[in-house]
């Protein structure tokens, strides 16, 4: 009887399940065990529950294309990434310390400025970052934080190490995704979930109430929060949709709110005006205030900055928080760490190389085809070139645009990334994976535990991102020393 671990074959990459032979990671045993007693028939009929469960429940992403917007059942593979407590736990740890000091250069970045003083990044970075936001020079947002939800992506390295990729501050999405994951997965294996001691990830709504009620205007008590959505056309309503309804908050749009003369921001109700407080927008500044940004914009609010400056509302994310996402300053985060906390980055960044330093630009030239580069404020895998993949032409066109505007660049030796078994066809392959975990900060710091797994469907390749076919896996943090 044939088992789907049949001529399962690790690469030279790191395997998140197992050792290069078959042989199970300490925190993976029981999973690898449970899998390799089933039957390839059994494993079908649970990916295809999976896939039923999916369409039932309406789990669905958007993606943009020149058809038009496609809507898609969201891609699930049923085998999950297991991480151990004991390694998650220092990960936790490096998440906060690195939020915690992102904040602080947001929090510096619009008031005195003494790191770019300091000489410990060139002011040009900041003054020509499209997401620097002068209208929000000197405002103190509550508890002096900016970016109240992260997700920082991750990535292993053959020999092991997890490095940070990028952090996402703008509008981070995918959390919605990691927690339907579990629902699906607690649907699929319901016994094994019962006998693996899994740290639980479904009080993330509540942890994200608490902390929109904590940046709430100090003379408000019982604060009114809503989720402002761009609206059905966005690649991410379903999860605008999902955390509304997950914290019992009303979900927006641009129309249903409106600016008084008080300067305060109200909802449209059949009941009459109703005073929101808290805004968890998941609309681009550009688009949030066309009083102040886009004037074109009809997803925003006229005056909401207004409402914002007077303290009367609070935003999360603040405006202005997307200049630490710019990816040209992630470069910086281990210096921001030094000069703010006085600590050592505990997690480290992938080496990066500046393309507006001339010489950095110059060695980026030279191995173009051995490089990952990324333009500093694109986000789901659009604009980028992975060098070893890439065509002599395609590696021709990016010299190009590089040399025209080299501050909009960054490049990154091509990691080895990771790869968890992944159920391909009728079979289990390797396939690379990243991990989006997500950090709140308001009064408190949170980290989920674990984070959305996404993983490259298509075999060798880097691309995790949902929007360019990839998938996605459930994230189990083990506690292995309970079993």
């Amino acid at each position: 009887m044939s088992r789907i671990w049949d001529n399962y074959q690790t690469d030279v990459s790191y395997d998140e399940l197992m050792f290069s032979s078959f042989q199970p990671r300490q925190g993976s045993h029981s999973l690898c065990q449970y899998l390799n007693a089933l039957t390839r028939e059994s494993i079908e009929k649970r990916k295809i529950a999976a896939e039923l469960a999916i369409l039932e429940m309406g789990i669905s992403f958007t993606v943009y294309s020149d058809e038009g917007n496609i809507d898609r059942a969201w891609p699930f593979d049923i085998i999950p990434r297991i991480i151990e407590a004991d390694e998650w736990r220092f990960i936790e740890k490096g998440l906060k310390q690195r939020l915690r000091a992102l904040n602080c250069f947001l929090n510096d970045v619009y008031d005195k400025q003494e790191f770019i003083k300091e000489g410990l990044i060139p002011s040009e970075i900041i003054n020509s970052s499209k997401n620097f936001r002068h209208q929000c020079v000197g405002m103190k947002p509550r508890h002096n934080v900016w970016a109240n939800i992260c997700g920082s992506d991750l990535v292993r390295d053959k020999d092991g190490t997890m490095y940070v990729l990028e952090d996402n501050l703008r509008v981070p999405s995918g959390v919605s995704y990691m927690l339907e994951n579990r629902v699906i997965t607690k649907r699929v294996f319901p016994e094994l979930l019962e006998n693996i001691d899994i740290l639980p990830i479904d009080d993330y709504p509540a942890q994200l109430y608490e902390m929109l009620c904590s940046i709430a205007p100090v003379q408000v008590s019982s604060p009114q929060i809503v989720v402002l959505t761009p609206g059905i056309y966005n690649s991410a309503y379903f999860e605008h949709a999902f955390l509304a309804q997950q914290m019992g908050a009303r979900l927006v749009e641009g129309s249903d709110l409106v600016v008084e003369e008080d300067e305060c921001v109200y909802m449209r109700t059949i009941e009459g005006l109703t005073k929101v407080d808290v805004i968890y927008r998941r609309i681009d500044d550009e688009f949030l205030d066309p009083e102040v940004f886009r004037k074109d914009s009809i997803l925003g609010v006229p005056g909401l900055m207004r409402a914002w400056r007077a303290g009367n509302v609070a935003l999360a994310n603040a405006p202005g928080a997307g200049v630490a996402d710019d990816k040209v300053v992630y470069a910086y985060v281990p210096e921001m760490i030094r000069f703010y906390l006085n600590e050592e980055a505990l997690l480290p960044n992938v080496p990066t190389y500046l393309c507006a330093e001339p010489e950095q630009l110059h060695y980026v030239m030279q191995h173009l085809d051995e490089l990952v580069v990324k333009p500093a404020n694109e986000s789901g895998g659009y604009g980028m070139l992975i060098g070893p993949q890439a065509t002599s032409k395609q590696l021709a066109a990016f010299r190009e645009v590089m040399k025209k505007n080299p501050r909009n660049y960054i490049a990154q030796p091509t990691l080895s990334i990771s790869t968890s078994p992944t159920l391909c066809n009728d079979k289990v392959e390797p396939r690379h994976v990243d991990l989006r975990p997500f950090i709140l900060q308001g009064e408190d710091i949170f980290v989920t535990a674990g984070g959305l797994t996404r993983v490259a469907m298509k075999k060798g390749s880097l691309v995790v991102n949902s929007s360019q076919g990839g998938g996605s896996k459930d994230t189990w943090i083990i506690n292995v020393e309970k079993r």
